[in-house]
């Protein structure tokens, strides 16, 4: 955790025992975006690295290209590292359009954030206390949970690294003062003086009418967002419990799709089903608010023998077999058309469906991969010809893979289907056909 600045004079000291915990990263790169705020924690960090050890200091400039008037701020942040000897790094995004410039921004820059934060490099943000405050009363007057009113956490995971933002309880003023003292210049980015932006109209508008009324309504909302973030760490901690209930053996753990047990989640009230699958999803997509959640009530709550989906941002909820498994990506589409495999010795990659390999006698004839059209039959040992969906009915592989089985033909006759035990060739004693589906690391345990 980070240890918080208080207020003090001496941000330097401060600053640096905020990132002692981090100073075995092997770089430190600044977001500087030429403003005050990154201004001041670039100028402190350069003057630290003078007289400690600390990871290598490098800045990344990220150009949104959205007014004419940011065309001149690479340069000017140029100039500010080549004064304080920082290497910088100048990244151009593209902004998709969307119904929030602000949010469309965000998404792109710290996309580009991602790309260059290196295995266990930290990346520094700049957002002060005042940010902290702002952001909370912003997410309270959209009807934020807990987790959004925990406003900025001080650190997260960023890619292959660390977002850490050390200046979360240093005040505007502090920053200014500093700026003042060591006579920094900085860009004034007239895009934050724009009221149609609700955080500019809340910093403009609402927060001086606060502070004149109450003088230390940034500190106490600030510290409310602390509050909130402690007790949506006990959510957290609940949360991971719960799955740790759900999270069972599945037969099927080999197709390496994420799977939780329905019937304990059953168990738990409405509210803490919310909260573990939020906990279990949200690395992975945006999640509905509390008043969005029929498609999961609807999944949770279907008949036995029904086939519901909870579709959501970035991939779809299914139920089958008693489990709930989270699709996305090539789980989402079919796979490619049949393909011939001369040579069965070697492993045959299925395009964006894994691999597939065979291993026995090679029966005489063309061999070729196949996957379910409807109507097939396959001999079964001792038990004659069978239709191959009530076989797979059978075999209660979830609904949801059978699709993407591969099915191996030798010239027009159904020889053997991967992966399920009497129908992959083992029955016969002759052959074995083994699949092993792409398996995506989606971040869930």
């Amino acid at each position: 955790m980070l240890t918080h600045l208080r207020n003090s004079n001496d941000l330097p000291a401060k600053l640096l025992q905020v990132l002692t915990p981090w100073r075995t990263a092997p770089t430190w790169r600044v977001a500087f975006s030429g403003g005050l705020d990154s201004t001041v924690l670039l100028h402190l960090l350069a003057q630290l690295a003078k007289s400690h050890s600390l990871p290598k200091l490098n800045a990344i400039h990220i150009h949104h290209g959205l007014q004419a008037a940011a065309d001149a701020w690479p340069g000017h942040c140029q100039s500010v590292c080549d004064a304080l000897g920082v290497p910088l790094q100048v990244i151009r995004v593209q902004v998709l359009p969307g119904a929030s410039l602000e949010r469309a921004a965000r998404e792109a820059r710290y996309g580009a954030f991602v790309e260059v934060t290196e295995t266990n490099g930290v990346l520094l943000t700049a957002q002060h206390r005042d940010d902290q405050a702002e952001t909370l009363l912003f997410r309270l007057l959209r009807g934020a949970g807990v987790k959004g009113l925990s406003a900025i956490p001080p650190q997260r995971p960023l890619g292959r690294g660390y977002l850490v933002r050390p200046l979360l309880d240093v005040s505007r003023a502090e920053l200014e003062a500093y700026a003042a003292e060591h006579q920094l210049s900085w860009i004034e980015d007239p895009s934050n003086v724009d009221q149609q932006f609700s955080r500019n109209y809340l910093r403009l508008q609402i927060f001086p009418v606060l502070t004149q009324r109450w003088p230390q309504a940034v500190t106490t909302i600030a510290r409310s967002a602390a509050h909130l973030s402690e007790a949506q760490g006990l959510l957290d901690e609940l949360a991971e419990i719960d799955l740790a209930h759900a999270t069972t053996v599945s037969e099927f753990d080999w197709l390496g799709v994420p799977s939780l047990e329905m019937a304990a989640l059953e168990k738990l009230s409405a509210a803490r089903q919310r909260n573990a699958l939020s906990h279990w999803l949200s690395p992975l997509t945006r999640m509905p608010d509390s008043d969005h959640w029929s498609g999961w009530e609807n999944l949770r709550d279907a008949a036995t023998d029904a086939r519901p989906i909870w579709r959501l941002a970035e991939g779809e909820l299914h139920r089958a077999n008693g489990r709930i498994w989270w699709l996305t990506g090539h789980w989402l589409s079919l796979p490619e058309p049949a393909q011939l495999w001369s040579d069965p010795s070697a492993a045959l990659l299925l395009p964006n469906n894994g691999r597939l390999t065979f291993s026995g006698t090679v029966p005489a004839g063309v061999l070729s991969v196949r996957y379910r059209q409807g109507g097939e039959v396959m001999h079964v040992p001792g038990r004659g010809h069978r239709n191959l969906k009530r076989l797979l009915n059978e075999s209660g592989l979830p609904q949801f893979a059978r699709g993407r089985l591969p099915l191996l033909y030798c010239n027009e006759q159904l020889l053997a289907v991967a992966n399920l035990r009497g129908l992959d060739g083992s029955a016969g004693g002759s052959c074995l056909l083994q699949w092993q589906p792409v398996i995506n690391d989606q971040g869930l345990s």
